[in-house]
């Protein structure tokens, strides 16, 4: 009869163990390099401004966009999916339709126009950007905008369409009408890759953005309406409530370019996004259903910002000495800030004096 007490005993003493082991190796403590520019990766939480309320106007946003063009990023990440990831979403309809139908847009125009489909149109972008002038013409860039739509990069092909004079925002050199269309409609589009990111990229003399989000995590839940109905109710705690109540005061104020820039300013305090830990992935971890659907959330979250975060990575990785914006939903700032703050060619830059 004692074996078994003797097997209990030492499975909580691996347990305890387990809980109280701290790795010895930390990468934020071996940063590097010794001489040589570092990157400097600036994480801006944004709301989605397309779902700010109606009184807002992308005009609003002068004063956020002159600070963050005062701090001469060199290149801009955005939170949105690359072609290539949902050219191999589609290929994997079974899992990703659902992501595909809501976060990717359909290539097919801009392959009929330019008859370069996802990874020729890839190759293609990267190709032209490898031999790309100092001056280019106004073909070269309308070519660039269409190779870009036919590869799934819809803001940088925005970027191209912004540095085109007025006068040579028109069909040729691959974009037809139909993507014409297309880039008058994302070019006044109220979202954060295009009136923020975009606008600066081409203020900024960029060819291009990054697209960093990632949308492969997770599977889907055998059942949708109870995990639903678990998560919400967690959600449905103080902290949530007071949340609703400081948001409902900032959206009073979107409509001057002083209310917009104090919205951020919260948004990318220390405090919002401690309160959204425990508003949402804190409260889902501990929601005490039988199928445990909020750790399964949770599961989602971080290993979709952990991809994002190595999507970042990506990025400074290929160009080291890099100064980067990344702008992205402010849920997800504490997540990529403290994943990016692991790597040992990353300095995370704050934004506290530029919200200033």
């Amino acid at each position: 009869m004692r074996l078994p007490a003797l097997l209990i005993s030492m499975t909580l003493s691996c347990a305890a163990a387990a809980q109280d082991y701290q790795p010895a190796f930390d990468p934020s403590r071996l940063k590097g390099p010794a001489t040589g520019p570092v990157n400097e990766i600036m994480v801006l939480g944004s709301p989605h401004l397309a779902h700010l309320p109606k009184t807002f106007q992308t005009s609003s946003l002068a004063p956020l966009n002159d600070r963050l063009a005062a701090w001469k990023p060199q290149a801009i990440a955005v939170e949105d999916r690359s072609g290539p990831q949902c050219d191999f979403m589609r290929r994997y309809a079974a899992r990703y339709q659902e992501a595909v139908d809501g976060y990717c847009w359909d290539t097919a125009p801009a392959r009929a126009a330019t008859g370069l489909d996802v990874p020729q149109a890839t190759a293609e972008a990267e190709r032209l950007l490898a031999a790309w002038p100092a001056a280019p013409s106004a073909a070269q860039r309308r070519r660039l905008a269409a190779v870009f739509l036919a590869g799934g990069e819809e803001a940088s092909a925005v970027v191209q369409w912004l540095r085109l004079p007025n006068a040579e925002r028109r069909a040729g050199d691959g974009l037809d009408e139909v993507l014409v269309a297309r880039l008058q409609k994302l070019a006044v589009h109220p979202n954060e890759s295009v009136a923020i990111a975009a606008q600066l990229a081409a203020r900024l003399g960029h060819e291009r953005v990054y697209a960093m989000d990632d949308q492969t995590a997770g599977r889907p839940y055998a059942d949708r309406k109870a995990a639903g109905e678990a998560i919400m109710k967690a959600w449905d705690n103080p902290a949530n409530a007071k949340r609703k109540k400081e948001d409902e005061i900032l959206d009073r104020g979107v409509d001057t370019p002083e209310g917009l820039l104090a919205m951020v300013r919260a948004y990318n305090s220390p405090a919002h996004v401690a309160a959204s830990f425990e508003i949402d992935f804190g409260a889902a971890l501990n929601e005490p259903s039988p199928q445990r659907f909020g750790r399964a959330y949770v599961g989602y979250w971080e290993t979709r910002n952990l991809r994002m975060a190595a999507n970042i990575r990506d990025v400074v990785g290929v160009m080291p000495g890099t100064r980067l914006l990344v702008i992205v939903g402010a849920s997800h700032k504490g997540y990529l800030e403290a994943y990016l703050h692991q790597m040992h060619d990353v300095r995370v830059v704050d934004t506290a004096a530029l919200l200033r």
